[in-house]
């Protein structure tokens, strides 16, 4: 019993030590549990203490970065503002006044619209006020502040004047109230013709006459082909009609119906084509009218309704006045010419030009392109217009426009100038610019001395000629056209030969002027039906009786070009040139019929740059077989070892001449052929230098001497050089040191006794087969002082002996006598026989001093010295003596 009682006990005993530990461990967790809740709250108390400092730090950085934002959204919208307002409005069209100045903008691009002021909202960048007018709409102006509304309309006026080309803008005011004050500053304009003024009672035909413009407009220009001037601009780079702002302001008077009706049509359709109209008074309405509210206090726009619009202040008179002056002294100056890439096609070499050459040459009063063609009809052109009225550019022009549209197999140039100048010159290779015109085949610069050059050119076109004709009959056809069908493989160009100042080949009434008008109109009669077109300029052709004596040659020239003031181009009934403005020509088809003109707006060509970015780019395309063309410089002076007859006399070539030839200079011929004087055993072949001039003289005799000595190996032949001149003793020293090393050398009394030795050795009946030359410097310097003596008339007999039987024996005399007198006394004196001279070369001697027996027609020759030319004549080739120039021999 006891140790159940005991066994209870320290049962609850151990029970309740254990309830007092459980008790003790929760009381000791509720207790840290407490604290923890202590802590916490002391930690929410503070973070509470702090709440409101963290919320406004929070707010006012939230704050910051809006501001921030709203700042650069601000700065993004103005620059965007900006840019769009620049876009919409370029240059003068917003441009503040203190820095306004004119800015035409590019031909094709739109002038934009037009700033009067700015639109002002707090807190807002300024928005810039903007008007469509040209190639947009019209513009009323209403309110009752007369002075802003005028300041507006002088702002709208001059932006648009300032956006365009001068001259692109015409003013037309109506202001039956001021008569016309309320366009006072920009009276300059009317003497340029950009400004009318209609006086009272004439609105109903003004309008009638816009509404006339703009139906020929629809009709002739846009054609259904476009909407409207703004966008034929766009699509081709041209705009061909100004811009007309009509200002209109009413006086209160009410308008009649039929003003009303035509008012209303110009609204609707005006815009399109170029007819702008700026009213106040007069009430407009419709789409394309932006009507502007102007009051004491406020503007405002149609196009921001409800925007408050603060407006600009109108441009200082002074600045209305002198831009209104400058530009209409730049309009009454003359339009700038138009730029050569207007004429050229994408793709160069494209057309072909059996049926003829059509190409453009420049803009008509219609804005359309104006071609010129040459064919069959009309086959030749006749150029005219005074000094500095743009003849030589218009030729630039056209040729440019042709060349870029046929290749060289297609088209060939053969171009002579006769003005003193070499405007031809850049066609060909030159010093500065290796490139060259690929269809140019020939070219003439500074002939005005030397027509013979002229008639050589004519002469090779009319051999031409026949060579087509010739071909033309084997393939039984008689125009061009069939026989390139029927010889496909044959190369048939044709031919265009332009002839500046060409009156100078057709001057006078001696043979070369006959011959060349033969000529002239044997070519323009038969050159249309084979491709051979001739192209005539002049300054001035109203005297030249060689060509309008002709009626069977001028009417061959259909096709007229008049540069301003160009006389007896057109008939005197068509005085279409008279009023021509500069940059302008009249081109006529027709003979110069009257109704048959076309006015042509040319583009400059003929500045360096312009004309060679074309010629480049040919001359790159150019076939590699085609040589440069042949120059022809009657200023310079061909040297012997650029000469193509000189480079061909080898003796080392198994096909070298048997007979030898001396090469004398070179002839003024299409071909750059050098006078040749064949010298084989036979009697007379010898040469006489005629004249006085030193320089000319030493030329032929050393052009001759190398030309021979080129054609033998050393020793093949023997040559004398003699030179009795001491002006002449230079050149002839050069001379022998050029020719072979066992030439022999004489000066002054050594001349007997070289005669006495070739005397003796002719008379040897053993003959040195090398042929001998004689090179006889001033032989009458020793022959006459001699010629008094009995020694000296043996010395005389010995030349002569020579002069005579030498030939035969290849032996061969090139001397030079000071005077045609001097030679005929060495030869006998008068009525000597002198056909042991064969050949001479007469430099300063008139044609008269050249008579029989040294040329057969009495008279002598036609011929009139001038410098570095002789006349050339071999009595055993030759029916009349031809032109030479001398060789220079450096």
């Amino acid at each position: 019993m006891a140790d159940t009682r005991r066994q209870l006990v320290t049962a609850v005993r151990r029970a309740l030590a254990n309830a007092r530990a459980a008790g003790r461990a929760r009381l000791a967790h509720a207790e840290r549990d407490l604290a923890a809740a202590v802590a916490r709250h002391a930690r929410l108390a503070e973070a509470a203490a702090r709440l409101p400092e963290r919320v406004a730090a929070e707010r006012d950085a939230r704050l910051a970065e809006l501001d921030r934002r709203y700042a650069a959204a601000l700065a993004d919208l103005s620059e965007r503002t900006r840019r769009a307002a620049a876009a919409a409005a370029p240059g003068a069209a917003s441009a503040p006044w203190h820095a306004w100045q004119p800015a035409p903008g590019a031909r094709a691009e739109s002038p934009g619209r037009l700033r009067i002021g700015a639109f002002h909202l707090p807190g807002l960048p300024p928005v810039p006020a903007l008007v469509p007018l040209l190639d947009y709409g019209h513009v009323a102006l209403v309110g009752d502040d007369e002075a802003a509304a005028a300041g507006v309309l002088s702002t709208l006026l001059l932006r648009a004047l300032g956006r365009v080309e001068p001259g692109c803008v015409h003013l037309i005011g109506y202001d039956p109230g001021r008569l016309g004050g309320g366009l006072a500053g920009f009276a300059p304009l009317a003497h340029a013709k950009l400004l009318t003024l209609v006086g009272p009672g004439g609105l109903t035909s003004l309008l009638d006459e816009l509404v006339d413009h703009v139906r020929r407009i629809n009709e002739t220009v846009l054609v259904g082909e476009y909407g409207s001037l703004g966008e034929l601009a766009a699509a081709t780079g041209r705009r061909p009609e100004p811009w007309r702002l009509v200002v209109l302001l009413g006086d209160g008077e009410e308008l009649s119906r039929h003003e009303r009706a035509q008012l209303d049509r110009l609204a609707r359709a005006g815009a399109a084509c170029g007819v702008h109209l700026v009213t106040r008074g007069v009430p407009i309405d419709g789409p394309t009218v932006t009507t502007i509210h102007i009051d004491r206090d406020t503007a405002t726009m149609t196009d921001a309704p409800g925007l408050p619009l603060v407006l600009d202040e109108p441009p200082p008179t002074e600045l209305v006045i002198d831009t209104c002056r400058r530009l209409a002294q730049q309009v009454s100056a003359g339009p700038a010419p138009l730029v050569l890439t207007d004429l050229l096609p994408a793709d160069i070499w494209t057309e072909d030009a059996t049926a003829g050459l059509t190409a453009p040459i420049g803009y008509g009063l219609d804005g359309q392109l104006v071609t010129l063609t040459l064919s069959d009809y009309p086959p030749h052109a006749l150029i005219g217009g005074p000094s500095g009225t743009g003849k030589t550019n218009l030729i630039y022009a056209w040729m440019g426009s042709l060349a870029a549209r046929y290749s060289p197999d297609e088209l060939e140039f053969y171009l002579l100038d006769f003005k003193e100048g070499v405007s031809f010159a850049r066609f060909a290779p030159g010093h500065r610019d290796p490139s060259w015109l690929p269809h140019v085949r020939l070219v003439g610069v500074n002939v005005n001395t030397d027509r013979e050059f002229g008639l050589a050119l004519l002469r090779f076109l009319r051999a031409e000629l026949r060579r087509r004709a010739d071909a033309a009959k084997r393939h039984e056809v008689t125009k061009l056209a069939e026989l390139r069908a029927e010889d496909p493989g044959g190369r048939w160009p044709r031919i265009v030969a332009v002839v500046d100042e060409f009156q100078v080949l057709l001057d006078g009434h001696d043979a070369l002027a006959m011959e060349a008008a033969e000529l002239l109109e044997d070519l323009a009669r038969r050159g249309r039906s084979q491709g051979i077109h001739l192209v005539l300029a002049s300054q001035d052709v109203s005297g030249i009786q060689a060509l309008w004596g002709r009626s069977a040659l001028i009417a061959q020239f259909t096709l007229r070009i008049a540069l301003p003031k160009a006389r007896r181009i057109l008939p005197e009934t068509n005085t279409a040139a008279e009023l021509l403005p500069r940059h302008h020509a009249v081109v006529n088809p027709e003979s110069g019929a009257p109704e048959a003109n076309r006015i042509v707006r040319v583009p400059a060509a003929s500045d360096r740059d312009t004309w060679h970015a074309l010629q480049h780019r040919l001359w790159r395309h150019r076939p590699a077989h085609l040589p440069p063309p042949r120059l022809f410089d009657g200023d310079a002076v061909p040297r012997l070892r650029d000469a193509p007859d000189f480079a061909a006399l080898d003796a080392s070539r198994p096909e070298a001449r048997r007979e030898p030839v001396a090469l004398l200079g070179e002839t003024i011929d299409v071909h750059a052929r050098s006078a040749q004087l064949a010298l084989p055993r036979a009697p007379g072949r010898n040469l006489a230098v005629l004249g006085t001039r030193v320089d000319e003289a030493c030329a032929v005799l050393g052009a001759a001497a190398q030309s021979l000595a080129r054609q033998f190996a050393q020793g093949a032949a023997r040559f004398d050089v003699v030179c009795l001149d001491p002006d002449a003793a230079a050149a002839a020293r050069a001379l022998h040191a050029a020719l072979p090393g066992d030439t022999g050398w004489s000066e002054h009394d050594a001349l007997p006794d070289v005669l006495a030795r070739v005397a003796e050795e002719l008379l040897e009946p053993v003959e040195d087969p090398r042929p001998r030359f004689l090179v006889l410097y001033a032989v009458d310097a020793a022959t006459t002082r001699l010629s008094t003596s009995a020694a000296g008339r043996s010395v005389v007999d010995k030349l002569r002996r020579i002069l005579h039987t030498g030939p035969e024996r290849h032996v061969h005399v090139l001397a030079w006598w000071r005077g045609v007198t001097r030679m005929r006394d060495d030869l006998g004196g008068i009525g000597s026989r002198t056909d042991h001279i064969g050949a001479w070369v007469a430099l300063d001697v008139h044609g008269a001093e050249l008579g029989p027996p040294l040329y057969p027609r009495a008279g002598g020759p036609p011929w009139y010295p001038r410098p570095w030319r002789g006349l050339y004549f071999d009595r055993s080739i030759h029916r009349t003596a031809e032109v030479i120039i001398p060789y220079d021999l450096s």
